[in-house]
């Protein structure tokens, strides 16, 4: 299964995306909103895991990105942030994100969150 991770952090995303393999699952990572946009078609993910303070497009805006396009408007999207507030998860939750992960995180919970949204 394709997962893509969105994050500015290379270390996050080198960590998330160990954690992933280590699975089983097909990584692909952008460094923020654009660049995802840029890598959908081409990769086609299952999921996506996005951080929500990004540069150039936030976690926010490649939420309501993707749902408006048809090939990602069911896709799951869990953000994975440091940030912890209920207006924050109401906001991602109204744009249409599917979970929530505070940093810093849990393999075992990360995984079982792909697993609960992918199945």
């Amino acid at each position: 299964m394709n997962i893509l991770v969105v994050d500015d952090s290379r270390t996050m995303r080198d960590l998330v995306s160990r954690e992933l393999r280590k699975d089983g699952y097909d990584v692909e990572t952008s460094e923020d909103g654009v660049d995802a946009l840029d890598k959908i078609g081409s990769f086609s993910p299952a999921v996506i895991i996005t951080d929500l303070n990004m540069p150039r497009m936030d976690g926010l805006e490649l939420t309501k990105a993707l749902r408006a396009r048809a090939e990602t408007k069911y896709v799951p999207i869990i953000f994975l942030t440091t940030e912890s507030g209920d207006e924050l998860r109401r906001a991602a939750r109204e744009a249409g994100a599917t979970g929530w992960i505070v940093k810093p995180f849990d393999g075992p919970k990360l995984l079982a969150a792909v697993r609960r949204v992918s199945s």
